[in-house]
């Protein structure tokens, strides 16, 4: 609810501090004294558009921070944890207004944007005008607030989860159907490569391999003509193998003599013998091999040619044309297994539809209860507010299924008819702002445990009614008062007299300056401020009998 309420410097008011409690106020002063000034700011604290003329003169900035205490899971809670603000305890919203229109919005004292301040006010607070166009006017609420009068929650929690499961399933059929659309209008092109890379049968490094062939074919005479002359090198006369060879013979006719001091120099020789040979024998295969492979360079230049031609067209390096020749062929396999698949898929689709509509169905028929009751409960509201020739129907209206959604297949309106045989419409078109706002008061009692917004503001409610048909909307707003907070803006002695507590709106001069100023009354003031009400400018002692018989119905 709303504990308390800030204004700073916005039009006649300088300075004012209000702090609210549970139940009924009520706010009553002469016509001009301010009291929209109130809602005005009230309003902007809520996220209103502002107007820099609300700024009162000769000020530099308008300031309104309105202060709510919320119960723990409260709408708010989940605005202010998406903005990565604190959520714990009460609700600050504020709202400064410069002098050139500019503003700022504050909630917690974190910085927010506009239109976050006026999601967290449509939490907290319903302002109810003759002319307001939100709340119970919208359309768009109408289906929300028949789901919250008929405690539809589990219903419609299986309406939202059955949607979402078809939802999925209908666009993973879309879009397995999209894929195999366009896999088959590339089908042709898709087999021929596939095909290719049948053909060629890439290896992984095939290509990097290829390339050292192909360096070592093209030069393969410089490299047997430096392979022939390592080779005579060493086998000639004056070659490393006779070298080493005469070096051995050398030694072993002394090693006798030098007992073991030779050993390992004449094991080294061995050693450099047997590598010798080696090399021979190396590189007589390596020129056996070459000369065995001079007549493979064509060979190796026409696989390179192919494997880098497929490797451009497929825009990749050739080492991972092995790679696309799996893709691909996974691809063709799986266009061919397709029809398979999307049948699945397309039985997938319509079970998950089967479930909404069932789920849909016992959604709409708790709504078609629901809004016989919420009928029949609102006509009973109608009479005693003067309202007895008006009829009243909450419509459903089926949807085609295109407009299907997660709340459901039908549209909500509430709709009324004033005067007999005039046909039903909607509620904006009854015919006065009196009517209206007596209608809309009359909802709000019939909705009163469904309302989740904690805090309900009446303007003129009573406007154009007196008498009877004034205490019976004392007596509605008493009982709303009961289940909620309630702040009324009345003309109505009726009403006020209903209030738990009684503000004052007056004006007030302050030297050359005219300032709005507001009190709560005490008991007897309050008997006083009837009394004006009922009898005018001059207060009379009939007057004061009538206010003590308001306060005092017993």
């Amino acid at each position: 609810m709303l504990t308390g309420l800030t204004i700073r410097d916005v039009v006649l008011i300088d300075r004012l501090d209000l702090a609210f409690g549970q139940g009924l106020s009520v706010l009553t002063g002469e016509t001009g004294a301010g009291k929209s000034i109130l809602l005005d700011a009230l309003g902007l604290a809520l996220g209103a558009r502002a107007d820099s003329g609300l700024v009162r003169g000769g000020a530099k900035q308008a300031v309104v921070t309105a202060s709510f205490e919320v119960p723990d899971g409260h709408g708010s809670a989940e605005i202010l944890e998406e903005m990565g603000i604190e959520a714990d305890g009460p609700v600050i919203l504020r709202r400064i207004l410069t002098a050139d229109g500019r503003s700022r919005a504050f909630a917690n004292d974190e910085p927010v944007n506009v239109s976050t301040l006026k999601r967290l006010g449509e939490t907290l607070v319903e302002i109810q005008g003759q002319f307001d166009q939100r709340g119970l006017m919208d359309p768009a609420t109408h289906r929300e607030t028949l789901d919250q009068f008929g405690a539809h929650g589990p219903l419609l929690s299986a309406v939202r989860q059955s949607y979402a499961a078809w939802n999925d399933a209908r666009t993973a059929h879309r879009r397995a159907r999209e894929e195999l659309e366009k896999a088959r209008a590339d089908e042709e092109l898709l087999r021929h490569n596939v095909d290719e890379l049948d053909a060629a049968q890439p290896e992984e490094g095939e290509e990097s391999r290829l390339a050292s062939d192909r360096t070592l074919l093209a030069n393969a005479a410089q490299i047997l003509e430096a392979m022939n002359g390592a080779a005579g090198a060493l086998e000639s006369e004056d070659g490393a193998e006779h070298a080493v060879a005469t070096a051995q013979r050398i030694l072993e006719r002394v090693r006798d003599r030098a007992g073991n001091r030779l050993d390992a120099v004449i094991d080294g020789l061995d050693r450099a013998a047997a590598e010798i040979q080696e090399a021979q024998h190396a590189l007589s295969q390596i020129a056996s091999d070459v000369e065995a492979d001079s007549g493979r360079l064509e060979e190796v230049d026409d696989r390179l040619h192919l494997l880098r031609a497929l490797a451009r067209k497929h825009d990749m390096d050739a080492d991972r044309l092995p790679e696309i020749h799996k893709a691909l062929s996974a691809r063709l396999a799986a266009l061919d297994d397709a029809g398979g698949g999307l049948a699945d898929l397309a039985r997938a689709e319509e079970s998950a539809r089967a479930a909404y509509v069932e789920a849909a169905k016992a959604l709409s028929a708790a709504r078609t209860s629901a809004a016989a009751r919420l009928d029949k409960a609102l006509t009973e509201e109608l009479a005693p507010l003067k309202l007895d020739k008006a009829r009243v129907r909450t419509r459903l209206e089926a949807m085609d299924e295109s407009d299907w959604g997660a709340a459901g297949t039908e549209r909500v309106s509430f709709e009324v008819s004033t005067n007999p045989g005039a046909p039903f419409g909607p509620l904006a078109r009854i015919a006065s702002g009196g009517e209206l706002s007596r209608f809309l008061l009359a909802l709000k009692v019939v909705l009163s445990e469904a309302n989740p917004v904690s805090t309900l503001v009446f303007d003129e409610v009573d406007s154009g009614v007196g008498g009877a048909v004034a205490a019976a909307v004392g007596e509605r707003l008493a009982r709303l008062g009961s289940e909620t907070q309630v702040l009324v803006v009345t003309h109505s002695p009726q009403v006020a007299a209903r209030g738990a507590r009684h503000w004052h709106v007056a004006k007030q001069a302050d030297g050359e300056l005219v300032k709005t100023a507001v009190s709560q009354l005490a008991a007897g003031e309050r008997r006083e401020e009837l009394a004006r009400m009922l009898s005018g400018a001059t207060v009379t002692d009939e007057a004061r009998a009538a206010a003590d018989s308001l306060l005092n119905p017993a």
